[in-house]
């Protein structure tokens, strides 16, 4: 499981770059400055949570008995569905894909209370 976090940290923040160089060079004439505003938070939550699974493969290879692989899980899952509805609701305009992104961030959350709770349980 470390290796697989880790590669997913590493696909995660390969696509939050990609993104981000896109936004600045390619969105910016397209969307309006709000839309492109939405559109950096996905970016920058997403780099902030493919760190977290670089976290995570460290604990699981330190903290065995952390069981941090469900706070990766939750990491992935509030990518997809918090930066995921960020980057539909910027390109589309769609604003009701705004509703989905709290899913999205209770995931994030939930993954971070998991991870510390593991580790202060396994410590």
């Amino acid at each position: 499981m470390t290796r697989i976090f880790f590669m997913l940290g590493s696909c995660s923040a390969f696509l939050a770059v990609a993104l981000g160089a896109f936004g600045a060079h390619t969105l910016k004439d397209r969307l309006t400055p709000e839309l492109l505003a939405i559109f950096e938070v996905g970016v920058r939550y997403e780099m902030y949570h493919a760190l977290g699974l670089f976290v995570v493969a460290w604990c699981l290879a330190q903290f065995p008995a952390a069981n941090a692989q469900a706070a990766g899980w939750l990491f992935v899952a509030g990518t997809v569905v918090f930066s995921g509805s960020l980057y539909a609701l910027s390109l589309t305009g769609m604003r009701w894909l705004g509703a989905v992104t709290p899913l999205g961030g209770v995931c994030f959350l939930a993954g971070w209370a998991w991870l510390a709770w593991g580790v202060w349980r396994a410590a």
